[in-house]
Formats: C-alpha cells, sequence, structure tokens
C-alpha cells in the first residue's frame, strides 16, 4: 500500500492511536485518562508522564455519527493525523514531522496551562478547571493543520486558515471574560504554531497538493 510506504510515521500512529482507543473504551482503563490529563493538578504533580501520555488517545468517537465528537475525530484524527501529518513526513521526513507534531502538543499545551493560570487569577475561570479533564491529539494535529496551508492552493490558502482557526470556536463555551473556554484557547494557541512554522518553511518549495 502507497500510504503505508510514504507515511510509515503517520500510519503507525494511527494503528496506535486506534489501538489505545479501543482498549480506553473495551479494557480496564479506569482512571488512565484522568491520571494522564494534562489539567494543572496532574502537570504540577506528575508533568512528564501527562505530557507524553495524552498524546497516546484521542478525545472523541467512532461510532456515535450522531454527536458532535464525531466532527472533532475527523479533524484531528482523520485530517490531522491521516493526512496533514502523512503530508508533513513525506515533505519533510519522518524525524521532523514527529517534532512538529509533538511540539505542537507539548507547546500548545504548555502555554494553555499558562492561560489558565492567568484567567483563574483574574476569575475568568472557574476553580475547577484545575482539574478538568484534558487529554488527547488535538493540539498536535492543529499544529498541522495550520502547518499544512503550504499543502492547500494558494487561492485556498486563505479559507484553510479560516477553517483551522475557525473550527475550534464553533462550540467553545465563555465560562465569563474575554476568553472562550481553555480547549479553544489551546487549539488557537496550536494553530499560530503551526502558522509561524508556515511562514518559516513556506519560502523553500512551492505549494504541494
Amino acid at each position: 500500500m502507497d500510504y503505508v510506504r510514504r507515511s510509515p510515521l503517520a500510519f503507525g500512529y494511527l494503528c496506535l492511536l486506534l489501538a489505545g482507543h479501543a482498549w480506553v473504551v473495551y479494557g480496564p482503563s479506569a482512571g488512565l485518562l484522568d491520571y494522564l490529563g494534562t489539567n494543572l493538578d496532574n502537570l504540577g504533580d506528575h508533568p512528564v508522564p501527562a505530557l507524553l501520555g495524552s498524546a497516546l488517545f484521542f478525545d472523541g468517537t467512532l461510532t456515535d455519527l450522531a454527536s458532535t465528537g464525531i466532527v472533532g475525530t475527523l479533524i484531528t484524527l482523520g485530517l490531522g493525523v491521516g493526512c496533514f501529518l502523512a503530508w508533513a513526513e513525506r515533505r519533510w521526513g519522518a524525524a521532523r514531522a514527529a517534532a512538529v507534531f509533538l511540539g505542537g502538543h507539548l507547546a500548545a499545551t504548555l502555554l494553555t496551562a499558562a492561560v489558565i493560570v492567568l484567567a483563574l487569577h483574574r476569575g475568568w475561570y472557574p476553580p475547577e478547571v484545575r482539574h478538568a479533564s484534558d487529554f488527547g491529539i488535538s493540539y498536535g494535529a492543529q499544529t498541522v493543520l495550520a502547518l499544512g496551508v503550504l499543502a492547500v492552493p494558494r487561492w485556498a490558502r486563505l479559507p484553510w486558515a479560516l477553517f483551522v482557526l475557525g473550527w475550534p470556536l464553533a462550540g467553545a463555551e465563555w465560562p465569563g471574560g474575554p476568553l472562550p473556554d481553555f480547549t479553544a484557547v489551546g487549539h488557537l494557541l496550536a494553530a499560530g504554531l503551526g502558522f509561524a512554522l508556515a511562514a518559516v518553511l513556506g519560502p523553500s518549495r512551492p505549494p504541494t497538493t
């Protein structure tokens, strides 16, 4: 299969995520995702397992086709990992593609944590945000989605950028103050990282389909 041969990193990561999802749904995984969540409590207590372990699962559904969760799964798992991580792997190699994905995941998570601390201090977020559930691949996926602005034709770059910035805000909640919920903030920060990388890497080669 040409996809597997040309994008072994993306294919292997997809298989790992699907296996992890099946284990969460059907296996003895009670409490695991709470432990691996990247909320403030976990980042303060066990930051390395939380940061790395949260990237082994995706927060979504594969079976509930009537829910909004399936849209997030299609965007992060399907487009983010299946399409644009594979594109980045073919263009820059597996090591650099993995660095972009993991770097986006880590940087956006830590930046979001800093925003949460500020928002809690200002009273914009409720105190229970400190231990809210927060895990998954979506920040890394959002980074490569934003970097993927280089993969689309020039005429489609602005619509693609608007889509990348807009989908996290479509279902965002506004708990009070000037900020949306912290997951929307994290996705916007991850998109900013991806667009910044695109600005740096873009001039070196023409866009590809």
